[in-house]
């Protein structure tokens, strides 16, 4: 791959700013810097700067981020920050998305990509991958509603019934359980069924993927490993 193509791949801009930067000397490979745009790479482990700055070549990205509270999954929020705030516009210019939502008020474990099969796969309605969430209850929560839980509610305006695995009460009025759909407000709508309320709302885990020591707004890339999980689990569901 050419140097110009390699930079706008990665999200540093259209192919005519790519290369104005190579030709303005602002890019370096292995320390070197190289100012002929179609200057050839090997891809395998490649690490560039720009301006200075270090970056690893990925073909996609795959996010992990500890999604603050008051933040909406969107690249236009109305009413509160957009999660795309957290990150730089070379990120952003790669056209990242989020993997599903999480409402405003809720924090926790956020993936994001610019994988479109990857983001089509993991959000499909028929891939019912797991995910862990931990809430604090407006009331305790008694040994009859995480029977009800576990055994299925049915949600208004909604077919079937929505059950829960691994339903813990971890505190007097803390729960954690395990839903493997993704319908609107789904959590909340549960705990509303069985005559409970949520008060705060926290997503730990996304099948294997576990939020890590992360404080809130923080990210990291997921590793080769992690994102290639992430995909086994869509895979073996086909």
């Amino acid at each position: 791959m050419f140097l110009e193509k390699m930079l706008q791949s990665q999200g540093f801009g259209s192919r005519k700013h790519c290369q104005q930067l190579i030709k303005n000397g602002a890019v370096a490979i292995q320390n070197e810097v190289i100012t002929e745009p179609k200057f050839k790479l090997n891809l395998q482990d490649l690490e560039f700067s720009v301006h200075g700055q270090s970056f690893q070549y990925r073909e996609k990205v795959y996010i992990a981020l500890n999604k603050p509270v008051n933040y909406e999954c969107s690249h236009q929020a109305t009413h509160h920050f957009s999660v795309f705030d957290l990150f730089d516009d070379v990120l952003m210019n790669r056209g990242m998305q989020c993997v599903g939502r999480l409402d405003q008020d809720t924090t926790g474990l956020l993936l994001l990509t610019d994988d479109g099969q990857f983001l089509q796969a993991l959000t499909h309605p028929k891939k019912h991958v797991p995910k862990v969430y931990q809430m604090q209850t407006a009331d305790p929560v008694t040994d009859e509603q995480i029977q009800q839980l576990e055994q299925g509610v049915e949600l208004r305006n909604e077919k079937g019934i929505f059950s829960a695995t691994d339903v813990i009460r971890l505190d007097e009025f803390k729960l954690q359980m395990t839903v493997h759909q993704g319908v609107y407000h789904q959590v909340k709508r549960m705990l509303a069924a069985v005559g409970n309320k949520v008060e705060n709302l926290h997503r730990a885990q996304i099948g294997q993927l576990k939020l890590t020591d992360l404080a809130e707004g923080e990210w990291i890339y997921l590793t080769e490993n992690q994102a290639n999980a992430a995909k086994k689990l869509i895979a073996d569901q086909i």
